[in-house]
Order: structure tokens, then C-alpha cells, then sequence
């Protein structure tokens, strides 16, 4: 029994340890000393099929959908797409689109609307140092 409750207590420590890291990561600055609060944002909401707000890279070690986060995958995380789903991601200020699978839930920090791995990130254009970016994202999938 007692071996039984010393393993439910790690079990529940990874668990809990890993929604902190991945709420860490949601909630984080974005990167070279912007502000949510100094970028400009385009009000997150459907628009004809469209979702239009900023976007985020992130890092995370498992996914809602069960797969392990893998950098270099064109995916991303997204509230309410259904996962498995596409979507098409366009830098409002490169102009630079690429197709992502959601395969996870978020973003959960105010004012985004998804988040890309660095791979996606890197091919609208969307750099580390901005950490940010304004985005159209359309699901182009039944």
C-alpha cells in the first residue's frame, strides 16, 4: 500500500510539474523587451472563417493530442480547432504564410490566438528576438 501511494505521489508530482512548466511557458514575456501591452493588437475573434490576433512560439514536452512536441514539425496550439485539424498561418507584417496541424490546446496568454513551434515560426518569418507577431489564421480543411 505504501509503495502504491509513493508512486500516485510522483505520478502527481510530473503531472502537476509539467502543467506549471507548460502554463510558464503560455504566460511567458515575449522576447526582446516587447510587451503584449506595446504590440499592436488586432482584437482575437472569428471573422469570416478567420481567426486574426498575435502569435507566439512556444516550447512544450507533450501535446493534448498525446504526441511529444517536436520543434521542427509544422504544428501548433490553438483553443478551439478541432485537433488534427489545418490551418493556414499569414504574418500580417511578412506577408509569409505557412500550413500548420493543431495538435495541441493554447494558447493561453492574453491576447493570442496561436501558438507555432519554432520551425513554423521560422517560416512566416517570425523571429525569436520579436517573440511576436500579428497573424490571419484560416482552417483550410473540411
Amino acid at each position: 500500500m505504501a509503495k502504491s501511494a509513493e508512486r500516485m505521489g510522483r505520478v502527481l508530482s510530473v503531472v502537476l510539474g509539467g502543467l506549471a512548466c507548460g502554463m510558464l511557458v503560455a504566460c511567458q514575456a515575449p522576447k526582446g523587451g516587447e510587451s503584449l501591452a506595446d504590440a499592436p493588437v488586432v482584437r482575437s475573434g472569428k471573422v469570416s472563417g478567420e481567426h486574426h490576433g498575435i502569435a507566439s512560439v512556444y516550447t512544450d514536452r507533450r501535446t493534448a493530442s498525446g504526441e511529444r512536441f517536436s520543434a521542427g514539425a509544422l504544428t501548433a496550439a490553438h483553443k478551439t480547432l478541432p485537433l488534427g485539424s489545418k490551418a493556414k498561418v499569414t504574418h500580417l507584417g511578412t506577408g509569409r504564410s505557412v500550413v500548420v496541424r493543431i495538435n495541441d490546446r493554447g494558447p493561453y496568454a492574453k491576447g493570442r490566438v496561436i501558438d507555432l513551434t519554432p520551425a513554423a515560426a521560422a517560416k512566416i518569418g517570425l523571429t525569436k528576438s520579436q517573440g511576436i507577431a500579428k497573424v490571419r489564421v484560416e482552417r483550410v480543411d473540411g
